[in-house]
């Protein structure tokens, strides 16, 4: 007898034929998925537990590639202004949070990629002006603890921030605050117990991955030159190389991508996000060493310069989907990311057959996974792999009539119309019912988590929502620069 039996759905396996099947069944056992074919086949085959999904899109677990820490309780704040939600970030994460304010972020960030059928994630511990909170082990163990309590699966970016060193954290105490300056030894230290304890996303869905500062054309010339830049890309490869783990950046554009291949950070382990307005060395970079790029579609970074996508895929470049979220105006919605990315690249090229559905699927499914080095595992419904499955609900009138599934979800679909959430066979949520969280309390504590975060920092105003938000097509603001 099978553990869990899908019947009746409409299968967008991504498998290598990318085949779609109409009223398929999917039958699981334990973590792993043992069958996947035609309803009929499956008629008489007992299972311990049984799920309709007539109506229903069966999909492999969506994977988000590039995602922040931190960024869930503070996005928003500042109403846009871009230079005040960056010195937010800088603030909050190191001087003016808790591990109790990371806990409730990450319970925050996890439920929403449960609702939204997010099964897999990397996500940066912090970011917004490099700040990682790699302090102390602490911060990592209570993210990687609610990734546990979610049921989701977390490859967790751990690393220095930017030089010079040291740089100041505060730690709150019963009673006191601490303020510590950090060198850059320590936050290796820190990333390397992490990279000891928590990194088996496959069995314990845990993972952590290496991140550094992207560093510019500017930062490297020879009279602006700080040596300590290709010391921490020395210390930073060698510790990656050491335990074979995944490395990323964030915000790459113009030239950085070939100035990372010369620090020697670069291979097929990987994943540079943003990755706007690149030369044709950075193509080159990307060429040479195997390197992915996660394209980010709805981030403000978007806006001030383009990611070359179709240019990279005609190149051979890999590409994954990321959601930057919970960064100031954007979630975790992969559908939403799916559909920006088609009109954003259509748009630039004036030209309605770029990034077709099935492209930008696979970016959020199998590209991604074989990105993380997952991809005889995640990415996809096919037998042998972990039984990552989610079922959306097609019987909602923008995704009706029944037909063309692929097309309408990565063109229609979004996170509500996510019913089911499976990982590694076991059910999290179900007819839209989250069973590993309470949602109330999630919600509550986050809410309570920020102001606590305000207070402590001083920065109340940022939940201000100013006047020249209406009537005008832009707002004039002498802070607003291109971050």
């Amino acid at each position: 007898m099978i553990d869990m039996l899908i019947r009746h759905a409409t299968a967008i396996t991504v498998d290598h034929d990318r085949r779609i099947i109409n009223d398929a069944a999917i039958a699981l056992s334990g973590d792993r998925i043992v069958a996947v074919g035609a309803d009929a086949d499956f008629a008489d085959t007992p299972a311990t537990k049984v799920i309709n999904a007539s109506g229903m899109a069966a999909i492999p677990g969506l994977i988000d590639s590039h995602a922040h820490a931190g960024h869930g309780l503070v996005r928003a704040l500042g109403a846009g202004d871009v230079n005040k939600w960056f010195h937010a970030c800088e603030e909050i994460y190191a001087r003016g949070s808790t591990i109790e304010f990371w806990q409730a972020e990450a319970r925050l960030a996890q439920l929403e990629r449960l609702k939204a059928g997010v099964t897999t994630n990397i996500t940066l511990l912090g970011g917004g002006a490099d700040i990682y909170r790699t302090d102390d082990a602490a911060f990592g163990d209570a993210h990687c603890d609610v990734t546990l309590q979610s049921g989701l699966r977390t490859v967790l970016a751990v690393g220095p921030g930017r030089a010079p060193f040291p740089k100041s954290y505060r730690r709150f105490y019963p009673g006191t605050a601490v303020d510590l300056d950090l060198t850059f030894e320590q936050q290796m230290e820190v990333s390397e117990d992490l990279i000891k304890r928590r990194n088996n996303i496959l069995s314990d869905r845990t993972g952590i991955c290496l991140i550094m500062p992207v560093y510019s054309s500017d930062d490297v010339a020879d009279d602006n030159f700080d040596l300590s830049i290709p010391a921490m890309s020395e210390a930073v490869s060698d510790l990656r190389a050491r335990y074979s783990v995944l490395f990323t950046q964030d915000g790459h554009r113009r030239g950085s991508i070939a100035v990372a291949q010369k620090l020697g950070v670069l291979g097929d382990f990987a994943m540079l996000s943003h990755s706007v307005d690149l030369t044709p060395d950075d193509f080159d970079a990307l060429t040479e060493t195997g390197a992915s790029i996660v394209h980010n579609p709805s981030a403000i970074m978007s806006i001030y310069g383009r990611c070359p996508v179709p240019e990279l895929i005609d190149h051979g470049v890999r590409i994954c989907l990321g959601s930057d979220a919970g960064a100031p105006d954007r979630g975790f919605d992969m559908f939403r990311h799916m559909a920006n990315c088609m009109h954003y690249h259509r748009r630039h090229f004036r030209d309605p057959t770029l990034m077709p559905p099935g492209k930008v699927f696979e970016m959020a499914t199998i590209d991604a996974a074989n990105a993380i080095g997952l991809g005889r595992d995640l990415g996809s419904l096919e037998v042998g792999k972990k039984a990552d499955i989610v079922l959306v609900d097609l019987r909602k009138p923008h995704l009706y009539p029944a037909n063309m599934p692929l097309n309408r979800l990565a063109h229609f679909a979004n996170a509500a119309d996510v019913d089911t959430v499976i990982v590694d066979g076991c059910i999290l949520m179900e007819g839209r019912r989250v069973l590993t969280f309470d949602e109330a309390s999630v919600l509550d504590g986050a809410n309570t988590e920020l102001l606590r975060a305000l207070e402590r920092t001083g920065l109340e105003d940022l939940l201000e929502e100013p006047q020249d938000l209406w009537r005008n097509s832009r707002v004039e603001r002498e802070s607003w620069s291109r971050a």
